[in-house]
């Protein structure tokens, strides 16, 4: 595990250590609270419920009631968060029911909101929570990406080509660019394909941080691949 000794699993285990880093916990948090929100509002409660129980969750989790079952032979860290949060779930339902059986305020979606928070295709909260695991991915490597080329001082570039990230660009679109940043056509070609390229790479960082293993790097970019490339199905 030398070669993944600074993974979000390291930060997990860590976590049962007295001298353990609650910055890097709160980072953790903060990166992967979009999915977990997702998640809570598929599960069918209402958004000010779903907010105050992600809270919740991430609370228990920062003071280390949840660490305790966190083994990264038992999988990646995507799978063990979605163990926790469904098992989290499993007690907020039955502390809801109660609430709703006493007149207390924590509710589950009426059929109006439910049809507001409906995902595409009605899929379950696992699904939702996977795609938007996935988009978070995305979105932390593109981030890295773009501050990579503003420390280069080259902002105007990347702007400039950065919508071609997700597509490849037609033979109109390079001589665009070529008359708007005064380059070669072919060179803004290389430039496109080493801003691609780069980005892989930090997608593949980004799921390494979540596993323990290279088999689980590869076996995490396929599930990545399979999930984006289903959601505009």
């Amino acid at each position: 595990m030398a070669r993944f000794a600074t993974t979000r699993w390291s930060l997990i285990l860590d976590a049962r250590e007295p001298r353990s880093s609650r910055r890097a916990l709160e980072e953790i948090c903060r990166t992967y609270r979009t999915p977990v929100l997702a998640y809570v509002c598929r599960h069918g409660y209402s958004r000010t419920d779903a907010e105050d129980l992600t809270q919740e969750f991430f609370t228990r989790f920062l003071e280390g009631r949840w660490d305790a079952v966190a083994d990264p032979a038992r999988g990646h860290f995507r799978a063990y968060l979605l163990v926790a949060i469904r098992r989290f779930l499993i007690s907020a339902d039955e502390a809801a029911n109660t609430l709703k059986r006493g007149g207390g305020v924590r509710r589950i979606a009426g059929d109006d909101e439910l049809e507001r928070l409906e995902a595409p295709h009605g899929e379950s909260p696992e699904r939702v929570f996977q795609r938007t695991w996935a988009m978070t991915v995305l979105d932390r490597s593109y981030a890295r990406l773009r501050d990579e080329a503003h420390r280069a001082g080259r902002q105007q570039l990347f702007e400039q080509l950065s919508p071609y990230l997700a597509e490849r660009p037609a033979v109109d679109d390079y001589q665009r660019m070529s008359n708007a940043l005064g380059m070669r056509a072919n060179t803004i070609a290389v430039a496109v394909h080493r801003l691609r390229a780069r980005l892989r790479e930090l997608v593949r960082e980004e799921v390494a941080d979540t596993c323990s293993s290279p088999e689980e790097v590869e076996a995490e970019l396929h599930d990545l691949r399979d999930t984006l490339k289903h959601i505009d199905d």
